[in-house]
Protein backbone atom coordinates (compact mmCIF):
# COMPACT_ATOMS: atom_id res chain seq x y z
CA UNK A 1 0.00 0.00 0.00
CA UNK A 2 2.92 2.34 0.76
CA UNK A 3 1.27 4.77 3.18
CA UNK A 4 3.55 7.66 4.15
CA UNK A 5 6.35 7.05 1.62
CA UNK A 6 9.72 8.78 1.88
CA UNK A 7 9.72 9.49 -1.88
CA UNK A 8 7.22 9.57 -4.75
CA UNK A 9 6.33 6.24 -6.35
CA UNK A 10 5.93 5.82 -10.10
CA UNK A 11 2.53 4.70 -11.28
CA UNK A 12 1.33 4.05 -14.80
CA UNK A 13 -2.21 4.87 -15.91
CA UNK A 14 -3.59 3.54 -19.17
CA UNK A 15 -6.32 5.16 -21.27
CA UNK A 16 -7.56 2.10 -23.18
CA UNK A 17 -9.94 2.52 -26.10
CA UNK A 18 -12.07 -0.13 -27.76
CA UNK A 19 -13.84 1.47 -30.69
CA UNK A 20 -15.30 4.67 -29.19
CA UNK A 21 -15.36 3.46 -25.56
CA UNK A 22 -12.83 3.96 -22.78
CA UNK A 23 -12.00 1.34 -20.14
CA UNK A 24 -12.67 2.29 -16.51
CA UNK A 25 -12.06 0.24 -13.39
CA UNK A 26 -13.55 0.61 -9.92
CA UNK A 27 -10.59 0.48 -7.54
CA UNK A 28 -10.69 -2.32 -5.02
CA UNK A 29 -7.82 -1.10 -2.82
CA UNK A 30 -6.46 2.23 -1.46
CA UNK A 31 -5.72 4.82 -2.48
CA UNK A 32 -9.13 5.81 -3.88
CA UNK A 33 -10.72 2.43 -3.05
CA UNK A 34 -14.27 2.22 -4.43
CA UNK A 35 -13.69 5.03 -6.92
CA UNK A 36 -13.72 4.71 -10.69
CA UNK A 37 -10.40 5.31 -12.41
CA UNK A 38 -8.19 4.32 -15.31
CA UNK A 39 -6.49 0.94 -15.05
CA UNK A 40 -2.90 1.10 -13.88
CA UNK A 41 -0.52 0.64 -11.02
CA UNK A 42 3.05 0.81 -9.77
CA UNK A 43 6.03 0.26 -11.97
CA UNK A 44 8.30 -2.58 -10.84
CA UNK A 45 12.07 -2.27 -10.60
CA UNK A 46 13.60 -3.09 -13.99
CA UNK A 47 10.24 -2.90 -15.79
CA UNK A 48 9.79 -0.52 -18.71
CA UNK A 49 6.79 1.84 -18.62
CA UNK A 50 5.13 0.13 -21.60
CA UNK A 51 5.48 -3.28 -19.94
CA UNK A 52 3.94 -1.89 -16.75
CA UNK A 53 0.98 -0.61 -18.77
CA UNK A 54 0.39 -3.99 -20.46
CA UNK A 55 0.80 -5.93 -17.20
CA UNK A 56 -1.51 -3.70 -15.16
CA UNK A 57 -4.29 -3.73 -17.77
CA UNK A 58 -4.01 -7.53 -18.02
CA UNK A 59 -4.08 -7.93 -14.22
CA UNK A 60 -6.96 -5.51 -13.60
CA UNK A 61 -9.14 -6.13 -16.65
CA UNK A 62 -7.96 -9.38 -18.27
CA UNK A 63 -7.34 -7.87 -21.70
CA UNK A 64 -4.36 -7.32 -23.97
CA UNK A 65 -3.56 -3.88 -25.34
CA UNK A 66 -1.31 -2.20 -27.83
CA UNK A 67 0.44 0.60 -25.92
CA UNK A 68 0.82 3.89 -27.73
CA UNK A 69 2.03 7.35 -26.92
CA UNK A 70 2.43 9.32 -23.71
CA UNK A 71 -0.69 11.31 -22.79
CA UNK A 72 0.68 13.26 -19.80
CA UNK A 73 2.35 13.02 -16.39
CA UNK A 74 0.32 13.81 -13.26
CA UNK A 75 1.23 14.19 -9.59
CA UNK A 76 -1.23 12.44 -7.28
CA UNK A 77 -0.59 13.58 -3.71
CA UNK A 78 -2.95 12.61 -0.90
CA UNK A 79 -2.55 14.20 2.53
CA UNK A 80 -3.97 12.93 5.82
CA UNK A 81 -5.96 15.03 8.31
CA UNK A 82 -2.76 16.53 9.75
CA UNK A 83 -1.40 17.50 6.33
CA UNK A 84 1.26 14.79 6.09
CA UNK A 85 1.71 13.14 2.69
CA UNK A 86 0.01 9.75 2.93
CA UNK A 87 0.44 8.81 -0.76
CA UNK A 88 2.51 10.39 -3.52
CA UNK A 89 2.45 8.93 -7.00
CA UNK A 90 3.97 10.35 -10.16
CA UNK A 91 1.54 8.97 -12.72
CA UNK A 92 2.69 8.37 -16.29
CA UNK A 93 -0.47 8.12 -18.41
CA UNK A 94 -0.29 6.27 -21.72
CA UNK A 95 -2.70 5.82 -24.61
CA UNK A 96 -3.57 2.22 -25.59
CA UNK A 97 -5.89 0.32 -27.90
CA UNK A 98 -7.72 -2.89 -26.99
CA UNK A 99 -6.21 -5.87 -28.82
CA UNK A 100 -7.94 -8.95 -27.40
CA UNK A 101 -9.83 -10.45 -24.49
CA UNK A 102 -13.04 -9.84 -22.60
CA UNK A 103 -12.82 -7.17 -19.90
CA UNK A 104 -13.44 -8.66 -16.45
CA UNK A 105 -12.44 -7.36 -13.02
CA UNK A 106 -9.32 -8.91 -11.58
CA UNK A 107 -6.37 -8.19 -9.27
CA UNK A 108 -7.29 -5.03 -7.33
CA UNK A 109 -10.20 -3.94 -9.56
CA UNK A 110 -13.71 -4.43 -8.16
CA UNK A 111 -15.48 -3.73 -11.49
CA UNK A 112 -14.68 -2.83 -15.09
CA UNK A 113 -16.74 -1.03 -17.71
CA UNK A 114 -16.36 0.24 -21.26
CA UNK A 115 -17.69 3.77 -20.84
CA UNK A 116 -18.86 6.35 -23.33
CA UNK A 117 -16.38 9.26 -23.02
CA UNK A 118 -19.26 11.68 -23.67
CA UNK A 119 -21.10 10.40 -20.57
CA UNK A 120 -18.59 9.98 -17.73
CA UNK A 121 -20.59 11.87 -15.05
CA UNK A 122 -22.03 8.68 -13.45
CA UNK A 123 -18.49 7.53 -12.64
CA UNK A 124 -17.56 10.61 -10.58
CA UNK A 125 -13.99 10.58 -11.88
CA UNK A 126 -11.12 12.61 -10.42
CA UNK A 127 -10.78 15.86 -12.40
CA UNK A 128 -7.29 14.87 -13.55
CA UNK A 129 -8.64 11.57 -14.90
CA UNK A 130 -11.23 13.48 -16.91
CA UNK A 131 -8.53 15.79 -18.24
CA UNK A 132 -6.30 12.84 -19.18
CA UNK A 133 -9.15 11.10 -21.02
CA UNK A 134 -9.83 14.32 -22.94
CA UNK A 135 -6.15 14.65 -23.88
CA UNK A 136 -6.05 11.00 -24.94
CA UNK A 137 -9.08 11.47 -27.19
CA UNK A 138 -7.44 14.45 -28.87
CA UNK A 139 -4.15 12.55 -29.35
CA UNK A 140 -6.02 9.52 -30.70
CA UNK A 141 -8.02 11.65 -33.14
CA UNK A 142 -4.89 13.48 -34.30
CA UNK A 143 -3.07 10.18 -34.84
CA UNK A 144 -5.87 8.72 -36.98
CA UNK A 145 -6.17 11.79 -39.25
Amino acid sequence: MNDYPNRPLIGVGVVVFKDDRVLLIRRGKPPRAGQWSLPGGRQRLGERIEATARREVAEEAGIEVDVGTLVDVVDSITRDGQGAVQYHYTLVDLLAEWRSGEAVAGHDAAEVVWADPADLAPYDLWKETLRIIGLAIRKRNTRSD
